[in-house]
């Protein structure tokens, strides 16, 4: 009996693949880049299965292409680089990773934060070129993390886990999500404010809330300017969530004393974007889930989630359960 063919869009942790490779055929896409859409659509006619990665486009055109196709297996937690919609109405399930990378992407997140807070790229940055200043009352002074009120926007399991890190900085937390969570507020000690109310009076905001295209540029100049006169604001979220020619009006004009972002729009941001000029930005290429440890467990998740759709069963973690409502 021949083995179903399944095409991984990246290379993986190789445990994983060798658990996969029981199951099924498995051709795994050989750059470190992710493949072009027409190799996609080409993989997908043969593929019953897919293991893919945020940077993937899954469109509504690659799954009607996609005649055998049984599952799709995102190794992340987002999933909106794949039609959900689509995939459903062909009674595709479509597995994520959630939970896993919590705890890493919160570190993240506070690295980011106390990195941007304390000038530590700035000053790394002057070293490594030669510049050494002598030490004075106004050389590359930060902003003080310990006892500021840090803003989470998206209080999720990430944003709840930096809620969480706060607490041994004393800061004040407060928080705004769609869904207020009273018990959380008691448990964490912090406090629901509304958007207006969070951006005027945090000196530290932090992103977490899932993208959406209601939500795209949520954080713009109307936003920014709402901000609390040398703030940091920090995105570990999504790229689409931010207006970045906002935020360079923000950081150039001095609005925040800095910014740190993790995820960009587009990614990768394009060579020679004047944001890559500004000193008081710090980008890194949406690494927050980079943890050795972490990125084993979703590629375990995502294996074990291929596996389940190939054979018919029920994802741990499907995005869209109501395939399974008919049977």
């Amino acid at each position: 009996m021949n083995k179903p063919f399944v095409w991984l869009t990246r290379q993986i942790f190789e445990p994983a693949i060798q658990k996969i490779s029981e199951v099924a055929e498995v051709e795994i896409w050989p750059g470190e880049n992710p493949p072009p859409s027409d190799v996609i659509l080409e993989k997908v006619q043969q593929a019953e299965g897919l293991l893919t990665m945020l940077t993937d486009p899954i469109t509504a055109s690659v799954i009607e292409n996609a005649p055998r196709l049984k599952v799709i297996s995102q190794m992340a937690v987002g999933f909106d680089n794949i039609d959900v919609d689509a995939a459903t109405r062909r009674g595709i399930p479509v597995g994520h990773t959630p939970g896993v990378l919590t705890e890493t992407t919160a570190d993240f997140a506070w690295a980011l934060l106390m990195a941007a807070a304390r000038r530590v790229v700035e000053a790394n940055r002057e070293v490594h070129q030669g510049i050494w200043r002598a030490w004075g009352p106004n050389v590359l002074t930060g902003v003080d993390v310990h006892g500021a009120t840090l803003g989470i926007i998206g209080f999720g399991r990430i944003g709840q886990a930096v809620a969480r890190r706060a607490r041994g900085f004393s800061m004040k937390v407060l928080y705004n999500d769609p869904q207020r969570d009273e018990q959380a507020e008691k448990t964490l000690n912090v406090e629901y404010k509304d958007l207006d109310t969070l951006l005027q009076e945090s000196d530290f905001i932090s992103l977490h809330t899932y993208y959406t295209p209601q939500l795209h540029h949520l954080i713009n100049r109307q936003r920014f300017e709402q901000m609390k006169e040398g703030a940091i604001f920090i995105n570990t979220a999504r790229g689409g969530l931010v207006d970045h020619q906002a935020l360079q009006w923000a950081l150039e004009s001095k609005k925040l004393a800095a910014a740190a972002l993790d995820v960009f729009d587009p990614e990768p941001i394009p060579a020679g974007h004047p944001l890559l000029q500004l000193p008081n930005l710090i980008i890194t290429p949406h690494i927050a889930s980079a943890s050795t440890f972490t990125r084993q467990k979703m590629a375990f998740i995502a294996a074990e989630n291929l596996i389940a759709g190939l054979g018919g069963e029920k994802l741990t973690f499907c995005a869209n359960p109501q395939v399974y409502q008919a049977g």
